[in-house]
């Protein structure tokens, strides 16, 4: 099977160069039957790697040793669901898993389009067979799953998955990263199709449109999954850190949210086709760029692989991919260039501009304080880390300017809006606004950053929430349908439109979450059974601790019994493992999970001899709200990625 999957790689590697060159003469030659050969080499491509992924997964399930990637990631006593994780837990299996799901992409993408969008598809097969081919090199010349061990040694047993992976989690969250990072390539590579070909109208846009959505939703839920592991794994109370490795996925699902916003002028208005194209290559050069940042050993992350020689190849690839836009974009750049202009400043084409200029800013901040360190080692010959609170204190203010802009963005009128549609629309959301922060006054809420949080949730909870009433209401009039199947019927008319203000409503619960941040509380203690541990209007009450053998770990629990106000509330367990072949320890929490707040439990340390105990306990108000979000979030995108019926579409036009 390795000698399979390594001559399957051999194999795809010399395919996708040949379908580079028959992708762009066919397009150069208008040959229709060398463009289907084109078609068919992506799609005999995307075989090959399959056949590798399979032939991988073979030798990690059967516990082949003899292979330095399954004797480096799985053991025998390794659990079945974890040897088919450890695919993409090691630098080598995550590249070839990164390669298969982007043929995956190709070939559905080449089936969509074969007939249709014939002038842009042979560039874009070209695009996406070079990113393949890249990848291909890495595993086939530097990061090969399927390198054999040493002659003469025998391996009798793996060295086991990291125990920080073994989490139901990272199950569903790199593979989701994936499906977000590849995913921007198809949009890249119409976008570059579109210059290549002089085809700038919104064609490349509009073929587009929910291959963004979809890569733009993976890569968002995929983050908010990987701060869910982060909790519930790490044991340190909180969800996200500013990890250089969390910055790196969080840098190209802003400019791609960005892009989803401005894209929207493009289409209705004819504008800003330049800054689109820009926005497009930027998101995908910034989804290798986290590629690169986990890979290459150049940042020190609990996310990160282990270094390794791969750095360069990569850094030369985004050089490439950097020069050949850019280049394309200076040559196609007056024809590029947008009839229109905004007309006013209180309109939404311009809500939507600062919007993107709000993203941009918080991803400059973020890529800067995440290159800091080596820009500083650079420059000073000394590294100097940036931590949390140069994140928090410059992205806290912007975050809450986009919130408020998030609010204002669907009151605006196209072109203008006049004074009576601004007092109109705008009325009551002010209104509401304005009793919150009364009520939060009276409520004795002073801390500036989450006072002006929970007006800015209400302001624009508000005006979401106003413009669902509006539309059901007029509905209602015009058909006489109950005001529940007005708003199903309104929404699904114009999917767009209201899945994106779903979204919206997504981002408020998500700020919900983040506010509670401001109220967290962390206690520590050590204790002998019988002993108590008080965290607000919660006591802890250390009852037991046993030693308990499992078949890949021994576990050391404590049972906590939790009384909130002096009435039980729940028991907690956490516990601290000890993984046999890996000899790696391990902290498991424990969560009671409520609308209103977090308990947290975590065991930092035990005496099993004497059953002493140092408990950890950490209460943390609204968390829960970020992964409502994160399901209200995937809910408003697959509204929005909902076919148009042609009669739909027709009227929409007209």
């Amino acid at each position: 099977m390795a000698t399979l999957g390594s001559l399957s790689l051999q194999i795809a590697f010399v395919l996708a160069i040949v379908g580079i060159f028959v992708a762009v003469y066919s397009r150069q030659k208008s040959r229709e039957d060398l463009m289907e050969m084109a078609n068919r080499i992506i799609l005999g491509v995307g075989v090959l790697i399959t056949i590798a992924v399979f032939a991988l997964w073979k030798e990690l399930i059967s516990s082949n040793f003899q292979i330095e990637y399954v004797a480096q990631y799985t053991s025998r006593n390794t659990p079945l669901n974890y040897k088919i994780t450890a695919l993409w837990a090691g630098q080598d299996g995550s590249l070839l898993f990164w390669n298969w799901i982007l043929s995956i992409y190709a070939g559905i993408a080449v089936l969509q389009n074969r007939k249709r969008n014939l002038n842009l598809l042979p560039y874009a097969i070209a695009t996406i067979l070079v990113v393949q081919l890249f990848f291909l090199t890495m595993n086939n010349f530097v990061a090969n799953p399927f390198e054999v061990v040493p002659p003469g040694f025998n391996i009798a047993d793996g060295q086991g998955l990291n125990p920080q992976l073994q989490n139901p989690g990272m199950m569903i969250h790199p593979p989701m990263l994936y499906l977000g990072y590849i995913g921007f390539t198809i949009p890249f590579a119409f976008a570059m199709s579109a210059m290549l070909s002089g085809k700038l109208d919104n064609l490349w846009i509009t073929s587009t449109r929910r291959w963004t959505l979809f890569a733009w939703l993976a890569l968002g839920v995929g983050i908010t999954l990987g701060g869910k592991w982060a909790y519930v794994e790490l044991g340190w109370g909180g969800y996200w850190a500013w990890d250089p490795v969390e910055n790196a996925s969080f840098m190209p699902w802003l400019t791609g949210t960005a892009f989803l916003h401005s894209v929207i002028i493009q289409e209705k208005k004819n504008m800003l086709r330049v800054w689109n194209m820009v926005l497009i290559m930027l998101t995908f050069f910034l989804s290798i760029f986290g590629t690169f940042l986990t890979r290459s050993g150049v940042i020190s992350s609990v996310h990160s692989f282990t270094a390794s020689g791969i750095g360069p190849f990569f850094s030369g690839f985004l050089a490439i991919v950097i020069v050949v836009s850019i280049g394309l974009l200076i040559y196609r750049m007056d024809v590029l260039k947008s009839p229109n202009k905004l007309e006013s400043l209180t309109s939404r084409e311009s809500g939507f501009l600062f919007n993107n200029l709000i993203f941009l800013a918080i991803c400059f901040s973020v890529f800067w304080g995440t290159m800091f360190p080596l820009i500083s080692e650079a420059v000073r010959g000394s590294k100097v880390t940036v931590g949390p609170p140069f994140f928090n204190q410059v992205n806290v203010p912007i975050g809450l300017l986009l919130l408020f802009l998030t609010g204002v963005g669907p009151l605006l009128a196209w072109r203008r809006t006049s004074f009576q549609s601004f007092k109109r629309n705008f009325s009551i959301p002010l209104s509401v606004t304005a009793l919150a922060i009364i009520i939060f006054f009276v409520m004795g809420l002073r801390q500036v950053y989450p006072f002006i949080s929970g007006v800015l949730i209400v302001f624009v909870a508000s005006s979401i929430i106003q413009e669902f009433w509006k539309g059901a209401k007029a509905r209602h009039r015009m058909t006489g349908e109950n005001y529940l199947l007005s708003l199903k019927n309104m929404t699904l008319k114009n999917k767009s439109r209201f899945g994106g203000y779903i979204v919206h409503f997504a981002i408020v619960l998500y700020f919900i979450g983040f506010t509670g941040q401001a109220f967290n509380m962390e206690v520590e203690k050590t204790m002998k059974p019988g002993e108590t541990l008080e965290a607000g209007m919660f006591s802890f009450v250390y009852k037991n601790y046993e030693q308990i053998q499992r078949p890949n770990h021994v576990a050391q629990v404590v049972q906590l019994d939790v009384m909130k106000q002096g009435k039980p509330f729940g028991v907690m367990y956490p516990e601290k493992r000890m993984y046999f072949r890996s000899n790696q320890p391990n902290t498991e929490v424990d969560i009671i999970q409520t609308w209103k707040e977090d308990l947290y439990a975590t065991l930092a340390g035990v005496n099993g001899d004497q059953d002493i105990a140092t408990i950890r306990i950490f209460v943390n108000p609204l968390v829960q709200w970020i992964w409502v979000g994160a399901a209200v979030l995937a809910f408003g995108t697959i509204i929005a990625m909902l076919p148009t019926k042609p009669r739909e579409l027709k009227k929409r036009k007209s």
